[in-house]
């Protein structure tokens, strides 16, 4: 029979293993996590009794009816929670597991791999209690645990207002939020943000909140650095007005949106193109989602669009594959997922424009930054390598050169900033970092077994 891999169990894998349910193909769905739901339906650990209601305010329904949705398809599908797809070659997917490596065939794939956070670095950005606003996110939905009991929320995203408001929500004090776009650029976006409607409204939704809960919210303010020796102390800030603000706190949740995890498109061949408004190499792929042979894109990790535009692709990626495996049609209605798919992508152009990622402060990093935290790479030996002799603005020259990139994330956190600064003076399109397998590492006792 014909096998399907699908890779992720967010709203766009859940979304594309519904659409295949009913067709004669055998599906696997294989995830990272212990259970289905990705980042946007992340549910508690088994056992923690968590307020999910009170957590996740007005969109718990769409969480509840994804989860009853998501637990009988993984019932009836060849469900493999906890399993890192760490390489595609050989038409094959290469898993690593507690059970073991193993290599997994497929004859079509589809990538919904979800998106990360983007972060620019700043001083002090790697002290304890600085966390990745995503990261902030998740550990209080799946563990209940707030990364602190005072938390400044910054940088520039709309995740900036939907975390801090759920934090508030969970009892944990908001110290503030610091949003570097100022708010005059959020009304110019507003035609693109009102692309998706209910995304906006949640957005202002949780803006009403934290201004109703005595928040301070600080707009068009620079982060000037995070303070502390051995831990996080308080964050520095620029107001809008110029005038420098110190707050105090014993955590921050830091980012500057997301960004595609394209990776594993990339090696599976997937090409990958410039996007000048988002700054990024974002996968070429056509309006339901074909990407090369046999391999399908749905969800964040082609298209930054929120949950209802990634349940959309997923589907209408399904259905291409069946259409293209000369396979019984899906009840998938294609022509109306297709327009509203069309108009939600024009929702990325407006929080690009909304939060602004801020390229300029590449520029002004003082040398001794920590650019590559992993391996401890500091902004100035970047710069250094980009002035030797025979230098190029070439990421992974100066990858191979520097080291910066080559640690545990694989470039996955330090690659956009590395990027700016190897372009910094130079028009056109940025560099970029290729991927290369193991996207993430593998346990060392399954390196030997892992090995193509």
């Amino acid at each position: 029979m014909t096998r399907i891999v699908i890779v992720g169990a967010g709203p766009a894998g859940i979304a594309a293993a519904d659409a295949l349910s009913a067709a004669p193909v055998e599906v696997t769905l294989i995830d990272e996590a212990a259970r289905p739901g990705g980042q946007l339906y992340r549910s508690p650990a088994p056992g923690l009794k968590l307020d999910m209601s009170r957590l996740l305010g007005s969109s718990h329904g769409a969480y509840a009816a994804f989860h009853d949705k998501a637990a009988g398809l993984c019932r009836r599908l060849d469900y493999r929670p906890g399993t890192l797809v760490w390489s595609i070659h050989g038409g094959a997917v290469h898993l690593a597991s507690a059970s073991g490596a193993a290599a997994l065939p497929y004859d079509a794939l589809i990538l919904a791999t979800g998106a990360t956070d983007r972060i620019m670095p700043a001083p002090g950005w790697t002290l304890p209690g600085v966390f990745t606003l995503g990261g902030a996110q998740a550990l209080l939905k799946d563990q209940g645990v707030a990364i602190g009991r005072r938390v400044v929320f910054c940088g520039s995203s709309p995740l900036l207002y939907l975390a801090a408001s759920q934090y508030l929500r969970m009892g944990v004090k908001v110290a503030a939020v610091i949003d570097s776009t100022p708010f005059a650029a959020k009304l110019r976006a507003l035609p693109d943000m009102a692309r998706a409607p209910a995304t906006l409204a949640a957005g202002l939704r949780a803006m009403a909140e934290l201004r109703l809960g005595g928040v301070p919210i600080h707009q068009g303010a620079r982060i000037e650095r995070f303070e502390g020796e051995e831990r996080l102390a308080a964050v520095q800030c620029r107001a809008g007005a110029g005038q420098l603000v110190r707050i105090a706190c014993d955590a921050a949740a830091y980012g500057h949106g997301l960004r595609p995890e394209a990776q594993l498109a990339e090696l599976a061949g997937c090409e990958l193109r410039y996007d000048p408004v988002q700054r990024l190499h974002l996968p070429v792929i056509d309006g339901d989602g074909r990407a090369g042979e046999r391999l399908y894109i749905a969800g964040d990790g082609g298209h930054i669009g929120g949950g209802q535009a990634a349940s959309l692709s997923g589907a209408l990626a399904a259905a291409a594959l069946l259409d293209d495996l000369g396979l019984p049609a899906s009840d998938v209605d294609r022509a109306g997922s297709r327009r509203s798919l069309a108009r939600l992508r024009g929702f990325p152009n407006g929080i690009a424009a909304a939060f602004r990622w801020p390229r300029e402060q590449v520029v002004a990093l003082a040398d001794d930054t920590i650019l590559c935290r992993c391996e401890n790479i500091r902004v100035g030996e970047v710069r250094a390598a980009l002035r030797q002799p025979m230098a190029s603005p070439d990421a992974n020259r100066i990858k191979a050169v520097s080291r910066c990139g080559m640690g545990r994330c694989q470039g996955r956190f330090c690659g956009p900033a590395l990027a700016e600064l190897v372009g910094a003076g130079h028009a056109g399109e940025l560099d970029r970092l290729r991927a290369q397998a193991p996207i993430k590492p593998l346990p060392i006792a399954l390196a030997g077994e892992a090995a193509p």
